[in-house]
């Protein structure tokens, strides 16, 4: 972890962008439904989730339909979904946003998944990297494509310490799931 670094319980940030989505004519961005390859990805990344021992205390996920169904479909994968609280602040947030929404959570919430768009994600992971294990950071600065998982830790008594550069990213991951024939 970077030397600014905190003190106080490993925290978990994991950013989840939502799964790839359609565009039908004549329908508001925000009401865009998951394309076919959107879902099979979002079970996917659920199960990457739940393989990697990553599932959180609590999710935050934009009011958009493609994040609500990301999120649906990723957390049908768990045996008991956490509670989540759908977020209009994350439709077309930027860092500022993003940080405030994160900040919000409760202190008790060690693992918090925030499900979003770019972007806003890939800016918001970038900012708080100080570090990456691995070639983490530069693929993720390559390309943050749908459905991708990235994993921010960091040590904090609470959210609202969560501060640019302090975070170390320990996954990076994009999951595809599988066309069935």
């Amino acid at each position: 972890m970077s030397d600014r670094a905190g003190t106080g319980p490993l925290r978990r940030l994991v950013v989840l962008r939502h799964a790839k989505s359609a565009w039908p004519e004549g329908v508001p961005d925000h009401r865009r439904p998951l394309a076919p390859r959107g879902l099979r990805d979002a079970p996917a990344a659920g199960r990457a989730l739940a393989e990697a021992d990553l599932l959180p205390d609590l999710a935050l996920c934009s009011t958009a339909v493609r994040a609500r169904r990301t999120w649906q479909l990723a957390s049908d994968e768990w045996g008991t979904p956490p509670r989540v609280r759908y977020e209009p602040r994350l439709y077309e947030a930027d860092v500022p946003a993003l940080l405030d929404v994160v900040r919000e959570a409760p202190p008790e919430v060690e693992t918090l998944l925030l499900v979003g768009h770019n972007p806003g994600l890939e800016d918001l992971v970038l900012t708080l990297a100080g570090d990456g294990l691995d070639d983490s950071l530069e693929r993720l600065r390559a390309k943050f494509p749908t459905s991708a998982v990235a994993v921010l830790a960091w040590r904090g008594t609470g959210w609202a310490a969560l501060a640019p550069g302090v975070a170390l990213l320990t996954w990076f991951t994009v999951p595809r799931g599988k066309t069935h024939t």
